[in-house]
C-alpha cells in the first residue's frame, strides 16, 4: 500500500477525500434529528436502519463510488442470517450497510460507541464488543443470540476486526462466534468477499479515491443439523469460501 500522504503526492486525492467526507457528514447530520426520534423506540430502529441505508447509499452516490457485485444467492426477506466478510478497511461497514436490505445489526467494536452522536447511533443499532475483555465477548454472543430470535440478521467480520497484516490476506484463525450462532439458532451463515475495499479507502493516510467496489454475495452455508462439535470444520470452510475468490482476483496463491 502506498504509504504517501495523497494530499502532497496528488493533489487531486487530497481534494477528493475533503469532498467525500463533506457528503458523509453532511448527510448524516441532516439525517441524524430523524434517527435519534426513532431510536426511542425499539419498534422503530428498524426504520432508523433504512435511513441509515439510505445514507449510505447518498456517500457513495456523491464520492462517485460504483459497485459491482456477484450474486450467488439473494437473501430472503422474511429469513435471518448470520452474514460473515472480510475486513480490511473501515469502508467495509457502509458498504455490507448498502448490499443488505435486511434489518442487520453489527458485532463491532465497543470504541465506537464513543464517537459524538455517531456512537449513540451505532450503539443502539448494532451490538458493541471489547474484544480484549472475555465477558464483553459472551455479553455479546448473548445479544446477538436475542437479536436473531428476534428476527434481526447479524453481521459480523469473523476475523475479530481489522487485523490482517498482509491484505488481500484473511487473519487467521477466524473466530468462532459467528459459527457459534448460526449453529445455535439453526439458521444459514452468508460468506461475503469484499475485495478491494481497502483500495477505495485507506485510513493510513486517511485517503478516498473514486472507483468501483467489487463484492461477492456466496451462497449460505446451511448449519441445520449441525452441533458445536462441527465448529473447527465450519471455520475452514467460511474462510475459503471468503478468502479463495479474493486471491483468485489478485492472482495470488494461498499462503504457506
Amino acid at each position: 500500500m502506498n504509504k504517501k500522504n495523497p494530499f502532497l503526492s496528488n493533489p487531486f486525492l487530497g481534494l477528493f477525500t475533503l469532498w467525500s467526507l463533506f457528503w458523509f457528514i453532511v448527510v448524516f447530520l441532516l439525517f441524524y434529528p430523524f434517527i435519534f426520534i426513532l431510536l426511542q423506540k425499539l419498534s422503530y430502529r428498524k426504520y432508523a436502519a433504512k435511513l441509515v441505508r439510505i445514507w449510505s447509499k447518498c456517500f457513495f452516490f456523491f464520492s462517485f463510488i460504483r459497485f459491482e457485485v456477484k450474486h450467488h444467492f439473494v437473501p430472503d426477506k422474511k429469513q435471518n442470517y448470520v452474514f460473515c466478510a472480510n475486513h480490511f478497511s473501515f469502508l467495509d461497514i457502509p458498504v455490507i450497510v448498502y448490499l443488505l436490505e435486511h434489518y442487520t445489526s453489527f458485532v463491532g467494536k465497543s470504541s465506537l460507541g464513543k464517537l459524538p452522536l455517531f456512537g449513540y447511533m451505532y450503539a443502539r443499532l448494532n451490538i458493541l464488543v471489547n474484544r480484549s475483555d472475555n465477558a464483553s465477548r459472551a455479553g455479546s454472543l448473548s445479544k446477538a443470540l436475542k437479536a436473531l430470535q428476534s428476527g434481526r440478521s447479524i453481521a459480523i467480520f469473523p476475523e475479530g476486526g481489522i487485523v490482517s497484516k498482509k491484505y488481500p490476506y484473511m487473519a487467521k484463525p477466524l473466530k468462532d462466534g459467528a459459527l457459534i450462532m448460526a449453529i445455535q439458532q439453526q439458521i444459514p451463515l452468508v460468506p461475503i468477499s469484499l475485495f478491494n475495499n481497502y483500495q477505495i479507502f485507506s485510513d493510513k493516510p486517511l485517503m478516498i479515491r473514486p472507483g468501483v467496489i467489487r463484492a461477492e454475495i456466496h451462497p449460505p452455508i446451511i448449519t441445520k443439523g449441525l452441533t458445536l462439535d462441527d465448529v473447527p470444520m465450519l471455520r475452514e470452510k467460511l474462510y475459503h469460501i471468503i478468502q479463495d475468490p479474493i486471491l483468485k482476483y489478485y492472482s495470488l496463491d494461498e499462503p504457506q
